[in-house]
């Protein structure tokens, strides 16, 4: 992501901060005597646009940071040491990262947007440490754009491709056997899931009716919107946030198409609900369900973790934090406890349905961006939002 998604979850999320103090990764002697300190270094956006992505994953994993290290069983002390990258100015990013590498930090993780991400994740490759991401959702996070030295690079988040796919999947499901399409062209996510739902939905045998574009901040939703009502379809699929994503789905309304909509993770959350007209039949996937009806337990626990410490979550993307520090610790396992880049990175390309706190995950060798995951899927209805199934991939469409 660009840009805050801003309004409510601007407010909700920024207290995320405060977790760093409340859920220090240290514990006590008794806790961590004979444990492998393991020291991630995190460059991240305390308050500026990543923010309400940034502070919500990174609250999540110091709790499970903090798991681990009160464990009897656990043979790692995990040591967060965190650094702000002002709106991730690339200057700063990349000082962060040499400050923290400085402060022998093991394993580098950065903000949720590739882009902004760069300068930290050049500055840790360089240096043969692995770079993380919590929730970056394209598969750029690795080879693909950082070449060979790419390898140390891994994200968290959800491949764009598979996430496209498992919506297609439950459309089909769903025996919504025609769509439309409309792309918000800003991000290479966005594009990347709206491809791999045309995709996928006619390997299934799906028929698209109209594809459609529109561009954040450019004033021509309605234009689309209207475009894209004009051909009758059992879903009208697209991948946005920001602005545009309540224009989207009441420009739709407005013109009296009651269709269901369906969106990605990032329209997960209610901050962006119209009260006029209230947002009815919209569905999207996301990492986990926030309101209070997740399927998993542990989910739950961890929601209830995070609203305790004045960081409740208002969308799934807190899970890529938690999952994040699981996968860590699998992979640091598996390799008998070293940090070595080079051996992490080979054990982590080698996940295959692996466990971890929200659901099982998989990389491979061209996929450093996770794909796998069991999706919720969340509807929402009169502004009422609530878990109505699970959703996996059956393929990772290539684009």
């Amino acid at each position: 992501m660009k840009r805050a998604i801003g309004w409510g979850l601007v407010a909700a999320l920024v207290a995320g901060v405060a977790v760093t103090a409340a859920f220090a990764s240290s514990g006590g002697k008794a806790a961590t005597a004979g444990k492998k300190t393991v020291v991630i270094g995190w460059a991240y956006d305390q308050k500026g646009q990543m923010a309400p992505f940034d502070d919500p994953a990174l609250a999540a994993a110091k709790i499970r940071a903090s798991h681990y290290n009160h464990s009897k069983k656990s043979k790692v002390r995990f040591v967060i040491k965190t650094c702000d990258t002002q709106n991730n100015d690339p200057a700063k990013a990349k000082s962060c990262a040499l400050s923290l590498l400085g402060a022998h930090a093991n394993i580098i993780f950065t903000t949720c947007d590739v882009d902004f991400a760069t300068p930290v994740v050049q500055e840790a490759i360089k240096h043969g440490k692995l770079a993380i991401a919590p929730c970056i959702g394209t598969d750029q996070m690795g080879p693909k754009r950082f070449g060979k030295k790419g390898k140390l690079a891994f994200s968290f988040g959800n491949v764009a491709q598979d996430e496209g796919s498992a919506m297609a999947q439950y459309a089909w499901n769903r025996h919504w056997k025609t769509a439309g399409l409309a792309s918000n062209t800003l991000l290479v996510y966005f594009k990347n899931v709206v491809q791999a739902f045309d995709k996928r939905f006619r390997q299934l045998g799906g028929k698209i009716v109209d594809r459609e574009s529109y561009a954040t901040g450019q004033n021509n939703v309605g234009a689309a919107v209207t475009r894209l009502s004009r051909h009758k379809a059992a879903v009208y699929v697209t991948s946005t946030a920001f602005g545009e994503l309540p224009a989207f789905v009441s420009d739709m309304r407005a013109l009296h198409v009651k269709t269901p909509i369906l969106n990605s993770w990032a329209g997960d959350g209610t901050y962006w609900d119209t009260k006029n007209p209230k947002v009815t039949n919209y569905y999207c996937v996301t990492y986990a369900s926030v309101f209070g009806d997740d399927p998993s337990k542990a989910v739950k626990k961890m929601e209830a973790l995070l609203k305790n410490a004045g960081a409740k979550p208002a969308t799934g993307g807190f899970l890529g934090g938690a999952d994040a520090i699981d996968g860590m610790y699998i992979a640091l396992k598996r390799a008998h406890w070293s940090t070595n880049g080079a051996k992490l990175s080979a054990k982590l390309q080698g996940f295959h349905h692996v466990a971890v706190l929200g659901s099982h995950i998989s990389f491979s060798k061209k996929l450093h961006t996770v794909f796998g995951r069991e999706y919720r899927v969340i509807k929402t209805q009169n502004n009422h939002a609530k878990f109505v199934g699970l959703i996996k991939a059956k393929v990772v469409p290539k684009l």
